[in-house]
Parts: C-alpha cells; sequence; structure tokens
C-alpha cells in the first residue's frame, strides 16, 4: 500500500491544516498551531507530507536546532495513521527527510523516542544507523495521549550524522553481558551487577510491543520502564552509546546493543 505514497514537501498553510488532522488522529490530542508550523517551515525547518493521492496519510515536523557550538535539525514529531504504518513509510520519511536536509546544509539531524518503542529504536537505531546519545528521564512529564498515559516520558535522543551513515555491523549476541534479562512470565530481570565500564559490548532487553504490555499489565509496564532506565542510565553515564537494535523474532523481546563512543 505504501509503495503508491507520495512524499513531499509541505508549503502552504492549507498543507498544515491538513498536517493538523493528521497529528489529532494519531495522537488524539491538540494539534501544533498552524501559525507555529508555519514559521518553523519558513526559518529552517522542514516539513514533509505523506500522501495518498490526495490524502494525507502522514506527516514529519523538523525545525532549527542550535545547542551553542553547532546548528542541527530538529525532529519533533512523525506521525502516520495506523494502516499506513507498514511496509518502511516511517523509514522513506526519514530518508526524504535527510535528503531535504542536505540541500539546506545541515549534517545533524536530533529527535527523541521512547526506548520502550522497539519498532522506533529499530528504524532509528539499525535501519537509519543514528546512535542514541542521551537518556532524558521523564523528558515531557505527564502526557495524556494514548501512547504516553499513565507513565513516565523516558527518552533517548538520537543523533544522526547524515553525512556519514555506516552499515550495519555484524553483532555477536554475549548472554554474560545482558544487563536486563526477560524471565519466562515476561517479567524483566536486572543484572547490573555484571556491569564493567571497561569492556565494550553490553545488551539491554525491551519488549517488542510495548503498547500490549502496557494494555493487559499497567504496572508491569512501569516495572519495564524503571528497570531499563536504571540500565540505560548506568550505561549512558559511563560513555556507552545506542549503537544498534537487534529484533529477536523468534521470542516477545529484542535487544539493545550498546558502545563506547
Amino acid at each position: 500500500m505504501t509503495n503508491n505514497v507520495e512524499i513531499r514537501k509541505l508549503t502552504s498553510m492549507n498543507d498544515l491544516r491538513k498536517m493538523q488532522e493528521v497529528e489529532e488522529a494519531v495522537w488524539q490530542m491538540t494539534p501544533n498551531p498552524v501559525h507555529q508550523t508555519y514559521t518553523a517551515l519558513n526559518h529552517g525547518g522542514v516539513i514533509l507530507g505523506a500522501f495518498d493521492g490526495q490524502e494525507m496519510v502522514g506527516f514529519l515536523y523538523s525545525f532549527a536546532g542550535f545547542d551553542g557550538k553547532q546548528v542541527y535539525l530538529c525532529s519533533h514529531m512523525l506521525g502516520i495513521k495506523p494502516c499506513y504504518r507498514k511496509d518502511g513509510l516511517g523509514e522513506r520519511m526519514k530518508l526524504k527527510q535527510a535528503e531535504v536536509a542536505q540541500e539546506l546544509g545541515y549534517t545533524i539531524i536530533t529527535w527523541t523516542f521512547d526506548p520502550l518503542e522497539s519498532l522506533n529504536a529499530y528504524l532509528n537505531l539499525h535501519k537509519l544507523r543514528a546512535t542514541g546519545a542521551f537518556y532524558k528521564k521523564d523528558h515531557y512529564g505527564s502526557m495524556n495521549d494514548e501512547l504516553n498515559e499513565g507513565l513516565p516520558t523516558d527518552r533517548i535522543q538520537i543523533e544522526w550524522d547524515i553525512n556519514m551513515a555506516s552499515p550495519a555491523k555484524k553483532i555477536t549476541f554475549d548472554e554474560n553481558k545482558l544487563m536486563i534479562d526477560v524471565t519466562e512470565n515476561g517479567v524483566p530481570k536486572s543484572k547490573l551487577e555484571i556491569f564493567n565500564p571497561i569492556d565494550d559490548g553490553w545488551f539491554v532487553a525491551v519488549p517488542d510491543n510495548f503498547q500490549f504490555v502496557k494494555k493487559r499489565d499497567i504496572n508491569l509496564a512501569k516495572e519495564w520502564r524503571q528497570k531499563t532506565r536504571e540500565a540505560f542510565q548506568l550505561l549512558f553515564n559511563n560513555g556507552f552509546i545506542a549503537n544498534d537494535f537487534i529484533r529477536n523474532h523468534s521470542k516477545e523481546h529484542s535487544y539493545y546493543y550498546f558502545t563506547k563512543k
């Protein structure tokens, strides 16, 4: 289905009003004001729409950022209607974003994502070859949309050097370096005592479908958040980055792979 979807830059106020409709449909919350997105668009921002014929089925909203040292593109929101979320549309939109960003002179794109959302982790770290650079505890505070309600909004911040894409390397999984394991009942098992900051190549397990876990057992979801937070903070604070993500199709969980910067 998504092969017929066209991805193009949004340029008009009418385009941005259509984007609001998609945003509201995806998150069931008040969308960004058009005057704000239009201002971002005209001051270094990149805003894309995905169209199936005349219908907008997805959008990507990013704006210019500066940290006191370098200019970068801050990718704030990627929203796709549910029936269009497979077949690689998200990846296509990110690659189009990188293409447009390069034309504008950007070299770095950054964004945040929920580390327990495995599909996003696989796209960001494995397919796009970006890296997870920082961990942000409860980054947005309390949020009431369907995806975030009831849980702290922890995030990993991605840094994507769009001029330095590298092919994925073969990773040998090592159970002796698994800092978060999973019991037979799907409960996270912390093994932080094995961590040695001198060693390289650590793994952290996460659920394949965190939203399913959350709907079935909110307390289990909170336990996943807390235990993985402890592992992620320990790794990031000791100079490691999230370098890849391994899908485990035979089980209900997958793995982050951390290396030294």
